[in-house]
């Protein structure tokens, strides 16, 4: 299982600075998560300050 980011994602970058993993990337509108390479360790639903990171 991995992590998925909403619309209420303000693009700060967050996620992407704390993923030890780096499937945390810059997308059109907002970040995204690769499927493939969370470890679902939720590190960055902790570092998102509007909540916009779940598990899916």
């Amino acid at each position: 299982m991995s992590h998925f980011i909403n619309d209420e994602c303000v693009s700060c970058g967050s996620c992407a600075s704390v993923c030890p993993v780096e499937a945390i990337s810059a997308g059109d509108s907002k970040y995204v998560v690769d499927e493939d390479t969370c470890i679902d360790c939720g590190a960055c639903e902790e570092a998102c300050p509007t909540g916009a990171i779940a598990a899916k």
